[in-house]
């Protein structure tokens, strides 16, 4: 039954699209079906920290050794996976209030959680509105550090995390154009990638908050072959409305964050870079997060925190053969740790990590509506076995994982 169901709903689809042929309003709906089929294959030589069965690498695990010394995170292994493949609908419309009225609809089988994984999950779904240099953005779209015309081109899922922001959030985005200048006004909150806190992993303590976290940036280019711009944003989280004792609260912690990047583009090469600095980023799958910095009554349960502060920088460059195409991603992230003295509790993404880099050379060949694609990438992260008052990791120790990545596409529209 639900299978002849499913049939119905996607025979109807394209009828509702594109008959009535009398209806003059009726033929300016138009829907687009795109997408791609991908398979990745891939093999690491230690166990690693990710998201999806190791789709999505973030880093080494870290060295853990038995009573005999033997690191027990020192064991390769691998995995077949397809689930990044994708499928997007673009719909266009009748003008509304002056401006062109569009809409994106995109899932892949990415799922929320390994418990899930295979089930298809939503990516984008928005409703634009652009009038002749102004547009407006309704839903759930990429965060604004996540820059669309500069970002790495690796054949990994993971887009260069942790050292790239990453993620996608519903906001209400404000683009207005002049001449080779674009300014960008953005009110986001989160969904798939949230702050981590007493509860765990959720968008709670920025609901909390009553506020969307707020973000501006400034582009100038032609966005083909030149880009650059510079950009911040604010955020305010509560931990917690209740303390531990039962008493209410309202503490907050406030952060900034701020990013510059650069695309220049020629005839036989690319390159792309961008540099990050910013406070309780885990949100952005980045390093950090924040800590309890002070015990304001300790029979309630009264604190304050300090959120913790993470730099990042990457580039990337490529050559832009049509058929053949060669690249390499290298970027570096360092945990800065705090302004202030850490008393209690740290919450966040990698907080006893000291530093990381990666090095990911790729080769891609394209055939028609196919693609294969190869790439290596080799991650080290430095581990503290303990911290120091700002919550810097001290007493590192190296943990490094090699991945060899093969994947396949098949691209339709």
């Amino acid at each position: 039954m639900k299978k002849s169901i499913i049939v119905l709903i996607v025979t109807l689809i394209p009828i509702l699209g594109f008959s009535q042929d009398g209806d003059k309003e009726e033929k300016k709906i138009n829907l687009k079906w795109s997408g791609f089929v991908k398979n990745d294959f891939f093999w690491d030589s230690r166990q690693t920290v990710t998201a999806r069965e190791g789709h999505f690498l973030l880093f080494p695990a870290a060295v853990s050794e038995d009573a005999d010394g033997n690191d027990i995170n020192a064991k390769s292994n691998m995995n077949f996976l397809a689930v990044q493949s994708r499928l997007s609908l673009g719909i266009t419309g009748p003008d509304v209030l002056n401006a062109k009225l569009s809409a994106k609809i995109e899932g892949d089988f990415f799922a929320q959680a390994n418990a899930n994984i295979n089930l298809l999950r939503l990516r984008h779904a928005y409703v634009k509105m652009n009038w002749e240099n102004t547009e407006l953005l309704f839903g759930q779209y990429w965060i604004p550090m996540f820059v669309t015309g500069c970002f790495p081109g690796t054949v990994s899922f993971n887009t260069g995390v942790p050292f790239q922001p990453f993620g996608r959030n519903p906001q209400i985005r404000l683009t207005h154009k002049s001449g080779n200048l674009k300014l960008l006004a953005v009110a986001s909150m989160q969904r798939d990638y949230s702050s981590r806190g007493p509860a765990g992993i959720t968008g709670e303590y920025l609901r909390n908050s009553s506020m969307p976290e707020l973000s501006g940036q400034i582009h100038f280019g032609n966005g083909k072959t030149f880009l650059t711009g510079i950009g911040g944003g604010y955020k305010q989280i509560v931990p917690q409305i209740v303390t531990g004792a039962g008493y209410a609260t309202e503490e907050t912690v406030s952060s900034f964050s701020s990013i510059a990047f650069l695309k220049i583009k020629t005839s036989p090469v690319t390159v792309k870079m961008e540099g990050i600095y910013g406070q309780n980023l885990p949100d952005v799958l980045s390093i950090g997060g924040f800590a309890v910095t002070d015990s304001t009554d300790i029979t309630k349960g009264f604190v304050s925190y300090t959120p913790l502060t993470t730099m990042s920088a990457w580039m990337d460059i490529h050559t832009n053969g049509k058929k053949f195409q060669f690249g390499v991603f290298g970027g570096y992230t360092k945990n800065l740790g705090s302004e202030n003295d850490i008393v209690g509790a740290v919450y966040g993404l990698g907080t006893n990590i000291e530093s990381q880099y990666r090095i990911s050379p790729r080769v891609i060949y394209n055939v028609g509506p196919a693609r294969f694609a190869f790439e290596t990438e080799y991650t080290v992260a430095n581990y503290g076995a303990s911290t120091d008052e700002k919550g810097v990791p001290v007493e590192i120790t190296e943990a490094n994982n090699l991945r060899l990545l093969f994947a396949v596409y098949y691209f339709f529209k």
